[in-house]
């Protein structure tokens, strides 16, 4: 049967059971002014009742970088998983079309290792440009004896605006559109705890050792940060004025899990799993354990980050208008009738 997320100690359907069991608690807080359901990529919180801010909506993420940390740790760089963090939250966010305002980290660790600290708020500076939001603030935690000497954890919490008429999915998801998948920059931040039992357990490789059909080293190749969606995306909303009717940041549960998010029930997704080159690093992973494709697809994004669904009049337009903006885009499925499912063929 090959490997699988689970043999790596990550159940998703025990964590979705456990969101089921712990959902109506936290219904229980919402008021007429929530929009959102805990299955949309971000919270929505209507300002109806403040007069000035009237058709305004805000949009709420939290995310972290996941156990991405141990090969941060394993390597000695962390200039880069602030970038994770960033992109983990705003995406989500961009997911309902919000533009993100400003962004909230927490970090704790054993103790404050000043050059390291440098190194990870650099990151976190630098996802915060891409992606046009302030580094409003957070929570720098030392806990001793918490955490391994030269570990830590990071979340992060990103607070976006999109008026009420302009929220995505929009109600009106017909199955005249298509997909467009925008191209990940590879593993992004999901899948490593898979991805570190099969290469440093299974296998023994090092954190240095160079793979020939990676073309670098497993730190460069794993670090590799997850890219921020936001700048091309929102021109594609604001600027150039496309008929985006959703948005799926491609995520834990990939592709399935994540478009799924989007569909309404009379609606499925058809990707066409040829339709767009995916990156060395998943076929690298998928033959060290003998991973099955379906499980592959479940596990990772495959190469696309985000997706978005548009009217086939427009599908072609905006992958050149994307190639335009420096992201490599391509049509790759379609919706049609269908009971909400995503079929990958």
């Amino acid at each position: 049967m090959g490997f699988t997320y689970k043999d790596a100690g990550v159940d998703t359907e025990a964590s979705k059971e456990a969101l089921e069991r712990v959902s109506g608690l936290i219904r229980s807080t919402h008021d007429s002014r929530v929009l959102s359901d805990l299955e949309q990529f971000g919270g929505l919180f209507g300002l109806d009742d403040y007069p000035d801010a009237e058709g305004t909506v805000l949009v709420a993420g939290a995310d972290g970088v996941g156990t991405k940390l141990k090969v941060a740790f394993r390597a000695q760089k962390h200039d880069t998983v602030g970038i994770d963090l960033v992109a983990m939250c705003v995406n989500d966010i961009l997911a309902q079309g919000a533009e993100p305002l400003f962004f909230l980290d927490y970090l704790a660790c054993t103790e404050i290792d000043d050059d390291m600290l440098e190194e990870i708020f650099s990151g976190m500076v630098r996802g915060c440009r891409q992606a046009g939001c302030a580094l409003l603030g957070g929570e720098t935690a030392q806990m001793p004896g918490f955490y391994d000497r030269g570990e830590y954890e990071l979340a992060g919490f990103a607070l976006g605006r999109v008026r009420r008429k302009d929220i995505l999915p929009r109600k009106n998801i017909s199955s005249d559109l298509r997909l467009v998948g925008l191209a990940s920059s590879g593993l992004h931040s999901n899948g490593f705890s898979l991805v570190r039992r099969l290469i440093f357990q299974e296998h023994g490789y090092g954190i240095d050792d160079y793979i020939p059909g990676l073309e670098s080293t497993l730190a460069e190749e794993l670090l590799t940060p997850t890219r921020i969606y936001v700048r091309p995306v929102l021109k594609l909303l604001n600027e150039f004025d496309y008929d985006i009717a959703a948005l799926a940041h491609i995520t834990g549960g990939g592709l399935p899990e994540n478009i799924a998010r989007i569909l309404p029930r009379d609606r499925k997704a058809v990707i066409y799993e040829d339709s767009w080159p995916k990156q060395n690093i998943f076929k690298f992973v998928q033959e060290l354990g003998d991973v099955s494709s379906q499980e592959m697809f479940k596990t990772f994004n495959m190469g696309i980050g985000l997706v978005m669904a548009l009217p086939a009049e427009e599908a072609d337009r905006a992958v050149d208008t994307l190639q335009e903006l420096g992201v490599e885009a391509r049509v790759i499925g379609d919706l049609k009738a269908g009971q909400g499912e995503v079929e990958i063929v």
